[in-house]
């Protein structure tokens, strides 16, 4: 986008103007390409089964696990893993332009959306070689499915009040893992859980413990108001050996992990939310000017129109903010260097938080 980042630290828009900015009217050939690729694999593939797996718990699992590999198998699953490890490495905003495109896929849009972020992002920063080599190729494919498993009943977002523990066995081979983690998004099917654990109670480190590791149970499918077609469960942990080699990144410094990829969640929401509301948006006009009263669409009556506009106005506020970010996390990951991702994200933090909350509030000012 620029030979250099538009401010040094985030924040900076509250100081200085911008030179210039990402928009949508930006987006190279290959960013538009991927954009419509991810649209027509959510209105040909998942749209025409969402409904059989909002209602159908069986069939949520089947149809879930086969649209994952078949994303896979589009490259959708890929964007951020280096192609050593069967990924594409691609910007930011490919990810981003994915997320907004996959959402209008309700629930299935959360299965996707966890495994490609909080579920494969901490193995791609933070995992050795050896982690990478062994999972990530399976992740991008769609072979496996992944979650992440850091909320507990006790703790959300106060992540290091966690209570799960692990204690490194006698022989010193494997952590032994005990404790409970709630409303665990891909816990019905996933294969790879990214797990986070206080070694001797007091060291917040993060895990990968794999699908059929003995102790490892699930508890029954949690009963939502919405998103029914994707799973939600609590992990349970009874005495789980998980290798010593499945420990991911350093002893201790398991809120790095956990805090950093949320950044990345907090954006990638953001530009989920922004492709939601704008569905929302052509549903509305199309009811407006189907629905009549007084031998009138409804659309011609200010109060509608009204609503509309400010719908758009939003809208448009959103995506701006949303893209703008992107745009400037990954000038800084390019004036840094991909191996400093970590922190030139990190760096974006404040941003990644407003987008957040901005693109949830729209959605919910939209469908309302």
């Amino acid at each position: 986008m620029s030979d250099k980042p538009l401010w040094k630290k985030g924040g900076g828009w509250l100081l200085e103007k911008p030179e210039q900015a990402l928009s949508p009217e930006d987006f190279d050939e290959t960013v538009r390409m991927i954009a419509e690729t991810t649209r027509t694999f959510a209105e040909r593939e998942v749209l025409p089964v969402l409904d059989e797996m909002e209602h159908d718990k069986e069939k949520m699992y089947e149809h879930s696990v086969r649209l994952m590999r078949k994303a896979g198998e589009q490259g959708l699953l890929g964007p951020d893993v280096p192609e050593e490890y069967g990924g594409l490495d691609l910007p930011k905003v490919v990810t981003s332009v994915v997320a907004e495109n996959i959402a209008l896929t309700g629930g299935f849009s959360v299965t996707f959306s966890a495994h490609t972020g909080i579920g494969t992002l901490p193995i791609v920063y933070f995992g050795t070689p050896e982690q990478k080599a062994k999972y990530l190729p399976k992740l991008a494919s769609g072979e496996w499915i992944s979650a992440y498993c850091l909320t507990e009943p006790g703790s959300g977002s106060d992540a290091l009040a966690a209570k799960t523990t692990a204690t490194l066995s006698e022989d010193g081979q494997h952590y032994v893992l005990n404790g409970t983690k709630q409303f665990i998004t891909n816990a019905g099917f996933a294969d790879v859980f990214i797990v986070f654990a206080k070694i001797d109670g007091e060291k917040f480190t993060g895990f990968i413990v794999e699908k059929g590791t003995p102790g490892l149970s699930l508890g029954p499918e949690e009963h939502k108001m919405g998103i029914r077609s994707s799973s939600t469960r609590q992990v349970i942990f009874e005495d789980v050996k998980v290798p010593v080699e499945n420990v991911l990144g350093e002893i201790g410094k398991g809120h790095k992990i956990a805090f950093n990829v949320l950044n990345i969640g907090r954006y990638k929401l953001g530009a989920a939310a922004v492709g939601a509301a704008k569905e929302v948006l052509k549903a509305s006009a199309r009811y407006a000017l189907q629905r009549q009263q007084f031998n009138l669409p409804i659309a011609k009556f200010g109060a509608i129109k009204q609503k509309l506009a400010r719908m758009a106005a939003l809208i448009y506020a959103a995506e701006s903010a949303t893209y703008r970010t992107v745009g400037l996390i990954d000038d800084e990951i390019e004036a840094r260097g991909k191996d400093q991702i970590v922190d030139a994200i990190e760096e974006y933090a404040i941003e990644a938080s407003i987008i957040k909350v901005l693109g949830s509030e729209v959605l919910d000012y939209a469908v309302d």
